[in-house]
């Protein structure tokens, strides 16, 4: 998984006001393999159509028309080759298309069967399987990993002498453990064992995976978990982890176009989606490796996914447990620390409540969600790093047409702010080493860039609150006690991000 500062950055970095069309590839549609009646055919299609021409903002802006978007314009302007559909309905996978090519300039189109990096939409995959050991009495959600691991401890420390490092907290994200996120390996690099991983050993590219807080505290994402959980896996079953993967989850949910295996299998790579950046140029070599496979080494489709989705569901209401029990899928969908469940993100309460995750590799973007008891969800899959603001704008115009009314557009005033309070905004906002954002006033209007990015205007909701029109993005200026601005927030879903003001 490619390391993120936050969810906001990604939205940030690639949006923009422009809707302007180039001309880089031509979409292609591909429709679902389930057989209709003519009459059912041709609602589905109305309905596929007005997700297609619909694609939403996040924002409506008061006294602004709410502009719906086609999603060939949205992919030519994201530079995004590729895209991946796949929704459920009452219980089912009631569509899938693909969109566009595998590659820019080429002529492979994008099928419901073309397999993208899962990215960190691995890990509830994962925790599925591990539950799965905690069912068989295998393993204890809440006992020291180190009881179980064999060939790697986590190491002992201060943090450590009180608490212990549990299945719950690695699958959790509470586990205080270092390494949000990983940003795998070129084809032609050495690829480090997972030991070395483990340790931050050459080759790897990341640092030791350590306990450096309080556990069990506070929620922080930490992919490094579940490499510890990937050896965990190993150690246990004694299998080598995609074996694992594909006996305990995979095989029992005919997840058929899905694996672990990395590198992916010659005989896979040819109906693979190829990566690419964001200024639209090819990941070299086509693709990174993720040997950190429980993390971020997952190559599926959407359709796959949705399997795994609609098994969750039915396994609550107990009308399907190919994997995990009732009561096991419950304490999956448990609310532990900072609203996440073992495994999965969970938003919402009553029939609102659903579970979600993203995910990000150098070049593949996607998006999980699905709701706990409507049998309604929906996946979606690109090959580019500009996937995560296309997947949330395609995820809102499938809200529109199902009835989700969580997912659309809030309603956004602009007020006049005077320009020369601008002034005292400008400046560089630290929001993670070696990436700063740089605020300006331009001409009386207020503009942000990230590193290395393009610029961005903020609109004001009041003297120190704006966000921007494209991502669902909130910035809030923060002042001293001497009125002196400090630095700001970054509110994203309703997780803050501080950043200090550096000059």
């Amino acid at each position: 998984m490619k390391i993120r500062p936050s969810v906001f950055i990604i939205l940030f970095l690639c949006t923009s006001l422009s809707l302007s069309i180039i001309n880089i590839f031509p979409p292609t549609g591909l429709a679902q393999k389930r057989i209709y009646t003519s009459t059912q055919s041709t609602r589905l299609n109305e309905r596929i159509r007005r997700v297609e021409n619909g694609l939403l903002l996040p924002f409506i802006v008061k006294g602004e028309p709410n502009m719906a978007m086609k999603l060939v314009n949205r992919m030519r302007f994201y530079k995004t080759p590729g895209v991946s559909i796949g929704v459920i309905n009452n219980g089912k996978i009631e569509w899938a298309r693909g969109y566009g090519v595998q590659e820019t300039g080429g002529n492979r189109s994008i099928t419901p069967e073309t397999l993208f990096q899962a990215a960190s939409i691995s890990k509830p995959v994962v925790a599925m399987a591990m539950l799965r050991l905690v069912q068989e009495n295998k393993l204890n959600l809440d006992e020291d990993v180190n009881e179980k691991l064999v060939s790697w401890k986590v190491p002992e420390n201060n943090f450590t002498r009180e608490q212990k490092v549990t299945l719950r907290g690695l699958l959790s994200h509470s586990a205080s453990l270092t390494v949000s996120g990983f940003r795998g390996y070129v084809v032609d690099e050495e690829i480090p064992t997972i030991l070395q991983i483990l340790d931050g050993v050459t080759p790897a590219n990341s640092i030791p995976i350590r306990v450096d807080g309080t556990l069990n505290k506070d929620f922080r994402y930490a992919g490094g978990g579940y490499v510890v959980v990937q050896k965990l896996a190993e150690d246990v079953t004694k299998k080598p982890f995609p074996s694992f993967m594909q006996e305990e989850v995979l095989k029992k949910l005919n997840m058929t176009r899905s694996t672990y295996q990395q590198t992916l299998p010659k005989k896979l790579r040819a109906s693979a989606a190829i990566g690419y950046k964001s200024d639209g140029t090819k990941i070299k070599g086509n693709w990174y490796i993720h040997p950190e496979m429980a993390a971020a080494g997952l190559w599926t489709t959407p359709s796959d996914l949705a399997r795994f989705a609609i098994e969750i569901q039915k396994s609550k209401s107990g009308k399907s447990n190919r994997v995990l029990s009732v009561q096991m899928v419950n304490e999956m969908l448990t609310p532990q620390i900072g609203g996440w469940g073992l495994g999965l993100e969970l938003r919402g309460k009553n029939q609102s409540a659903r579970f979600v995750h993203g995910g990000g590799n150098e070049g593949y973007r996607c998006l999980m969600v699905a709701y706990n008891d409507s049998g309604q969800g929906a996946l979606v899959m690109t090959n580019s790093d500009n996937g995560d603001a296309l997947a949330e704008e395609i995820m809102r115009s499938i809200a529109k047409e199902y009835g989700w009314f969580e997912y659309l557009p809030k309603e956004k005033v602009i007020v006049s702010v005077e320009p020369k309070i601008y002034d005292i905004y400008a400046g560089q906002y630290q929001i993670a080493p070696n990436f700063i954002l740089t605020i300006t006033n331009e001409n009386g209007k207020l503009m942000s860039q990230a590193t290395g990015q393009p610029t961005f205007e903020l609109f004001a909701e009041s003297e120190t609150d704006f966000f921007l029109k494209e991502s669902e993005t909130e910035i809030k200026f923060v002042k001293n006690t001497q009125g002196k601005v400090t630095g700001l927030v970054l509110r994203e879903r309703n997780r803050d991000t501080s950043a200090q003001k550096i000059e």
